[in-house]
């Protein structure tokens, strides 16, 4: 086989967060395959990322003074202020020095005491974690991201003059979330991820291999059930079906709940999803012709043998409103997704100037991933049938992603 080859499928994302939520990138760009019959499908990335919210704020408002009466007590009402009830008691006679009309040397004057009620404002921030339509209304987000993972890898023992080789990908995403309030408790959710990114074998001494892939890679339904919303606490639980085009069926469920304090809501999540391959063998592969031309292929599997598998993460996060039009989002997670396991960090900046639009900007990163020093078995082919070609070894797995959320509520 040459030193360089093109690829032909590759292994990377599973989506972001809200909006994104699922750190894991190792997966999504990967593809399915049953080594015994056929070749692995070209992937790309996907996103896993719902995230909505509710949030309410206190104010209170007052009435303008009126003007003092000295005659007989009366009901005021300001127009277009909070209600507000003057009532006038009458005080102990005045001095000498006041009179009345009449030239007595007495009089009554009133002095006014205002009983003010404080009223409560709802204002939903569109980008808040706990999000969900009320009855009758809709959500709209429209996602727009640039992704990145990579990985080296280090083929041994292994047929190819260069043995070495970065693999990456990078491309930009656009992810639409639709959902609806049945009721103020539940709601429904449509969504839909199109990716365009490149792949790319970078290797060390051989020509590099890349592949650019574009189109609709995730969609999907689901549920978004609020069963908690108080005072102080808020909790929902969602459900989701998602497919990942090329390589597997995905059953998501999503808990949330939080804590709110002043101006914050403190929160944890859990989320886990139930992955259902196409076929028994998911990694990342690339082909090519040797010096006789004949075509041979290589495979490198994470998971083997098994097309049903369980990637669960948890993780604590914040969400405060640091004035009345901008908020603060941080989280931190950690996921198991199979065959390794993720640490991440996101923060996110939000701007909402009324009720009904919000611009979000994020940006995520993984610090840890417990893929480093992990060998994968790597097979080989050029006649159809595959057969063991010893071990890759995996090194520097990292994953970072920058966004914006345009959000409408109506």
């Amino acid at each position: 086989m040459k030193g360089y080859l093109s690829v032909f499928a590759l292994a990377a994302f599973v989506g972001l967060t809200p909006a994104v939520a699922a750190t894991n990138f190792g997966m999504g760009g990967a593809s399915a395959a049953n080594l015994d019959t056929t070749t692995p499908a070209v992937r790309t990335n996907p996103n896993v990322n719902y995230q909505k919210y509710e949030t309410r704020t206190t104010t209170r408002t007052y009435a303008t003074p009126v003007r003092q009466s000295y005659a007989t007590p009366v009901r005021q009402s300001n127009v277009g202020y909070t209600t507000t009830t003057n009532n006038y008691s009458a005080p102990a006679n005045r001095g000498q020095m006041y009179y009345n009309n009449s030239g007595s040397s007495s009089s009554t004057a009133y002095n006014r005491s205002s009983t003010v009620r404080s009223q409560i404002k709802r204002k939903y921030y569109l980008a808040h974690p706990f999000f969900q339509p009320t009855e009758g209304k809709f959500g709209m987000i429209t996602d727009i991201s640039y992704n990145t993972s990579s990985y080296n890898l280090d083929f041994d023992p292994f047929y190819l003059t260069d043995p070495k080789a970065k693999w990456s990908a990078r491309g930009f995403a656009i992810k639409e979330d639709l959902s609806y309030g049945i009721t103020d408790k539940f709601g429904v959710l449509l969504m839909g991820r199109y990716d365009s990114t490149k792949y790319k074998f970078d290797w060390e001494t051989a020509p590099d291999d890349e592949m650019k892939d574009n189109g609709l890679n995730i969609y999907g339904a689901g549920l978004q059930w609020r069963f908690v919303d108080n005072n102080e606490w808020i909790a929902t639980m969602s459900a989701y079906y998602e497919r990942q085009q090329d390589i597997a069926n995905e059953f998501v469920l999503d808990l949330k709940g939080g804590y709110k304090i002043s101006k914050s809501t403190i929160y944890g999540l859990l989320r886990g999803w139930l992955v259902n391959f196409d076929d028994k063998y998911y990694g990342n592969g690339i082909t090519g012709t040797n010096e006789s031309g004949v075509e041979e292929s290589v495979f490198v599997v994470y998971n083997g043998d098994t097309q049903t598998t369980l990637f669960v993460e948890g993780g604590l996060g914040v969400f405060s409103v640091l004035e009345e039009d901008w908020t603060l989002n941080l989280e931190a997670i950690y996921g198991y997704y199979d065959w390794h396991g993720q640490a991440s960090v996101k923060a996110a900046i939000g701007w909402q100037p009324n009720d009904w639009f919000a611009l979000n900007i994020y940006g995520k990163t993984s610090f840890f991933d417990s893929a480093d020093g992990q060998k994968l078995d790597a097979y080989m082919t050029e006649t159809g049938e595959w057969q063991p070609a010893g071990q890759a070894k995996v090194d520097k797995y990292k994953e970072m992603s920058v966004g914006g959320q345009i959000i409408f509520y109506f």
